[in-house]
């Protein structure tokens, strides 16, 4: 059973190996990383792991049994009781409940280990399947999402109030 972990360094060359395998799907509804993403890979990630640690995001990845990573999930922008949620499941689990399911645990987490009351999360027009994800997780379209926002494409802002623990 795969497990939700929060990103730390031994999880890069795993994040790397889902990019690379991934990257064309991952492309085909959402825009590239590019190359210099691949090339600086990296540093970016030391650079990632020092947002979390200063608390302005918090990564979580995905792992299957023997470290393989099926998915990130990630909360960004962290303040004032809110942030953004980004994710990406790997073509091969995809259709299959896992984003959802996942999302949904996420935001679980949100509210119970980060204190997060809302979170926030775009998906673009050309992107249905985050949509149905979005909304079988519980947010709801809050308004249009413009390419600024979804990397020069058109969509819809998403928002899910949490329940914070007493």
């Amino acid at each position: 059973m795969p497990e939700l972990e929060q990103l730390d360094a031994g999880h890069a060359q795993a994040v790397l190996d889902f990019e690379v395998a991934n990257r064309a799907y991952f492309a085909a509804s959402v825009p590239d990383r590019g190359d210099a993403y691949f090339e600086r890979f990296e540093e970016r990630y030391r650079a990632l792991l020092a947002e979390q640690e200063a608390g302005v995001c918090v990564f979580y990845v995905l792992v299957a049994e023997g470290g393989r990573v099926l998915g990130r999930f990630n909360l960004y922008d962290l303040a004032e009781g809110s942030a953004g949620l980004g994710y990406r499941v790997a073509r091969e689990v995809s259709g299959r409940g896992v984003a959802t399911g996942t999302v949904r645990e996420v935001c679980r987490l949100a509210a119970e280990r980060h204190g997060l009351r809302t979170l926030r999360a775009a998906a673009a027009d050309a992107n249905p399947a985050s949509q149905k994800v979005l909304t079988k997780a519980g947010f709801v379209a809050v308004g249009p999402a413009g390419p600024a926002d979804l990397g020069g494409k058109a969509g819809l802002w998403y928002r899910r109030d949490l329940v914070v623990p007493a």
